[in-house]
């Protein structure tokens, strides 16, 4: 069953699902800056576009770019810098 999801007066949408191991979302972020708190550790996946992302306890912003992948463990936050529309993939543990 598909779940949907809305966030930041629409501009972060998802759809959520189950994958043969683990729960995900894909979705897609408009640009803007945002800040996200996990309940559950994540991995996140650009798909398309691009994040820029202070992980948690980091002191500098990264920039990841279709294909790239970053962790972020369960009850942490973190922000990010959307430049251009991005598509991503997040799995849920």
């Amino acid at each position: 069953m598909l779940e949907t999801n809305e966030y930041f007066d629409g501009k972060v949408k998802s759809i959520g699902f189950k994958t043969a191991t683990l729960p995900a979302t894909v979705g897609v972020m408009e640009a803007g800056k945002y800040e996200f708190s996990t309940v559950q550790k994540e991995t996140m996946t650009v798909v398309s576009g691009s994040l820029t992302v202070m992980l948690p306890d980091a002191s500098e912003w990264q920039t990841f770019n279709p294909g790239d992948s970053f962790i972020v463990e369960a009850n942490k936050t973190f922000q990010l810098k959307v430049d251009i529309a991005t598509a991503y993939l997040c799995t849920y543990e």
